[in-house]
């Protein structure tokens, strides 16, 4: 009977720690949420600094799956490289064994029960008084499930002992190693937590229940057993997060299967050479020395290893979609996918554009589209670009509802007119779509003629635009636009005064006329559509205005 409670206070002990690090990860949320993004955003420029950032962020975070989940929001909004995503889960999973290092030092070595227990109450009565959400209920949130954390572990403790008192453990020492590699890997997938992994190992250790061999095997276990939560948080099908958690899972299955053939000498290094005498300080300095392993293993090898990883799931058809990939309430994250999505629709409406004039074998040379896309017929490219315009005015108006700054609110306001501008611009090629089959069709050498001039303009002002688009954004965007504007003001006029000639009439009908006078506003109105969606992407308001006060040239 005393056996069977034991192991039920162990088991509530493990139930009670996980919520405890549940409590801790909404907390860190709530108060960390910009800052560390921001921190996050800014040091993943090289690998080096990606590592550094992510360990130190998760060292004060004190969770992993905080990081590592934000990291697949961030690579899915298209705010971070594959290599540097990669360099930020290495970084992640080393920060991470600081928890460890905490537990072992103020857990075991000291009876801090009776500072917790005030504590876990003082701060749990106080969340009651203090507005939910705000940062003082997040703050008494983040001391509560840090007090709870140590109280759990005690119940760990305290049961564990109980069992092994009771129970003759030594069968265990019969079975072979592997064995307790794989329960590392099952405890761990099954918890969902490597900390509540190492939390019941370092119990075990520290009753003797186990020799510091078989719990090193655990832990290695661990290892494995906690890339499964990036699996499942990534399970929604979309390639670019399955690339980061097949990633981080190769990374640390590798490192894995190379320590655990060095198992034993490994042991006897901390052991011996290093005389780390403490079992419990040797478990926790083994985590964080497999940890170092893996990034010394993977680091010079990370640009090959992300190109690797870009080649798997390759075929899947919402691969490009970034507003797919965050969370509205997220807003930060939100609008860095809303502007590469922005940039991506236009890509999509000039794709689609340059098709409708026979310019497919120029695109992808030009600028990038998904494959899946560009090998669509070009009825079918109009249907994508409407759903995938609902899509981001869905996605849009549920962002418009959210807190927003005011420089943040006025950005949206620019986006929201861009992607309708463009928009605008694929529809009166749709809408030309009839004329411009004629046209390419017609036994009418004027008809046929004007036909091939559009096709030039077209290409022509398609090209600048893109030049526009995807150069450095250092570059003069107002002076540019101008010019483009400019000659797109002077083209419309200059081209329906040719249509106006006497001579014309002889040589064509006027259904056919008729037909030339509204294909060219078709043309020119998708142009400008263009030109206004772009001035407001590229341009500051103050200089976006100047293009608005100009007067109406398509009449």
């Amino acid at each position: 009977m005393t056996t069977s409670l034991d192991i039920w206070k162990m088991l509530a002990g493990v139930a009670f720690f996980l919520l405890a690090m549940n409590f801790m990860e909404q907390a860190l949320r709530g108060l960390a949420g910009r800052s560390f993004k921001l921190f996050l955003k800014k040091h993943t420029n090289n690998t080096a600094k990606a590592i550094g950032g992510a360990a130190i962020i998760t060292g004060l975070l004190q969770s992993s799956s905080i990081v590592n989940l934000l990291v697949l929001s961030m690579v899915g909004a298209g705010v971070v490289k594959m290599e540097n995503a990669l360099a930020l889960m290495l970084g992640s999973n080393l920060g991470s064994t600081l928890n460890s290092w905490i537990v072992v030092t103020l857990g075991f070595n000291y009876n801090i029960e009776s500072i917790v227990l005030p504590v876990a109450g003082v701060a749990g009565i106080l969340m009651a008084f203090v507005k939910l959400d705000s940062k003082p209920f997040f703050s008494l949130r983040f001391v509560f499930s840090l007090a709870f954390l140590f109280l759990a572990l005690g119940y760990i403790k305290t049961g564990m002992e109980g069992f092994v008192k009771q129970t003759d453990l030594s069968f265990f020492n019969q079975y072979p190693v592997v064995i307790f590699l794989l329960l590392g890997i099952a405890l761990t997938s099954i918890v969902q937590s490597s900390s509540a992994t190492i939390a019941l190992t370092l119990s075990a250790l520290h009753t003797n229940a186990i020799s510091l061999y078989v719990a090193t095997a655990i832990v290695l276990g661990s290892e494995i057993g906690t890339t499964l939560k990036l699996f499942l948080a990534s399970s929604d099908g979309l390639a670019i997060k399955k690339r980061v958690a097949l990633g981080n899972f190769l990374f640390n299955i590798s490192t894995v299967i190379i320590v655990f053939f060095l198992l034993k000498p490994i042991n006897q290094f901390i052991v011996h050479a290093l005389h780390i005498e403490d079992p419990l300080i040797a478990l926790v300095f083994f985590q964080t020395f497999i940890n170092l392993c893996c990034v010394a293993l993977f680091f010079p090898f990370l640009k090959i290893f992300g190109r690797f990883l870009l080649k798997r799931y390759i075929n899947r058809e919402d691969e490009s979609f970034y507003i797919s990939k965050v969370a509205v309430a997220d807003t930060d994250l939100a609008m860095e996918a809303l502007e590469n999505e922005t940039k991506h629709f236009i890509s999509h409406v000039i794709d689609y554009s340059l098709e409708s004039f026979d310019l497919k074998e120029s695109i992808a040379a030009i600028h990038p589209v998904q494959e899946s896309f560009h090998s669509k017929a070009v009825a079918d490219k109009y249907d994508y670009i409407k759903q995938l315009h609902g899509e981001m005015h869905g996605f849009c108006i549920k962002l418009q509802k959210e807190q927003l700054d005011t420089a943040t609110a006025e950005r949206l306001g620019k986006l929201v007119a861009t992607i309708r501008n463009s928009m605008y611009a694929a529809k009166n090629i749709r809408d030309a779509q009839n004329d411009i089959s004629q046209m390419r069709n017609s036994s009418n050498e004027i008809k046929y003629n004007f036909y091939i001039q559009s096709r030039e303009k077209i290409a022509s002002f398609y090209q600048q635009v893109l030049s526009l688009l995807y150069k450095e954004p250092a570059k003069d965007y107002f002076t540019e636009l101008d010019t483009i504007f400019k000659s797109v003001t002077k083209g419309y006029p200059d081209t329906l005064q040719l249509l106006y000639k006497e001579s014309l009439a002889d040589r064509v009908s006027e259904v056919e006329i008729s037909t030339l006078i509204n294909f060219n506003r078709e043309l020119y109105t998708s142009f400008k559509s263009i030109l206004f969606g772009l001035k407001d992407y590229l341009l500051t308001a103050k200089d976006a205005g100047f293009f608005d006060a100009q007067p109406g040239f398509i009449r």
